[in-house]
C-alpha cells in the first residue's frame, strides 16, 4: 500500500524561517523608530490642544465681558483665569483630555509617559506675566525615546 506523504520538508521549513528572520530584521528596526515618532505626535497634539483650549478660555472670557480674573465656567468646570487666560494651575482643567501624560504637579507643565527623559519630552504652560500678553506654551521633543 502507497500513502501519500503529507507535510513540508525540512528544506521548505528552512527556507520559510529564513525569510520570515530576513524580514524581521528589517521590520524591527522601522517600528522601534515608530514608537519615537509616536511620542513626538502626541506631544506635539498636546502642545495644540493646550494652545486651543486656552485660547478658548479666553474668548469665552472676552465674551462674556468679565474682568480679566474673573473665573470662567467650561463644560461645568471653573476654569481660574489671569489677565483672561488659565493659570498655569487650572490650564489642565480646561483641557478635556490629556491621557498618557503626567500633570501631576500644579505647574503647568505636562510630561509624555514611557519616556526615558520625560522633562525632554513635555508640554510646558506658562500663564501671562503681564496685562495684554499670552501665555508661553513650549513643547520640547528634545529626547522622546
Amino acid at each position: 500500500m502507497n500513502k501519500a506523504m503529507k507535510g513540508f520538508t525540512l528544506i521548505e521549513l528552512v527556507v520559510v524561517i529564513t525569510i520570515l528572520g530576513i524580514l524581521a530584521a528589517f521590520a524591527i528596526p522601522r517600528f522601534a523608530n515608530l514608537e519615537v515618532e509616536a511620542r513626538i505626535a502626541a506631544v506635539q497634539g498636546l502642545g495644540g490642544s493646550v494652545r486651543s483650549a486656552a485660547a478658548l478660555a479666553h474668548s469665552l472670557s472676552l465674551a462674556q465681558g468679565i474682568g480679566p480674573a474673573v473665573p470662567v465656567d467650561m463644560e461645568g468646570t471653573t476654569i481660574t483665569m489671569v489677565d483672561r487666560y488659565p493659570t498655569d494651575v487650572d490650564i489642565k482643567n480646561a483641557l478635556v483630555d490629556y491621557t498618557g501624560f503626567d500633570a501631576t504637579t500644579d505647574d503647568g507643565v505636562f510630561y509624555k509617559l514611557g519616556a526615558t527623559t520625560p522633562a525632554d519630552c513635555s508640554v510646558t504652560y506658562v500663564e501671562p506675566a503681564n496685562p495684554g500678553d499670552a501665555p508661553a506654551i513650549t513643547v520640547n521633543v528634545d529626547d522622546c525615546t
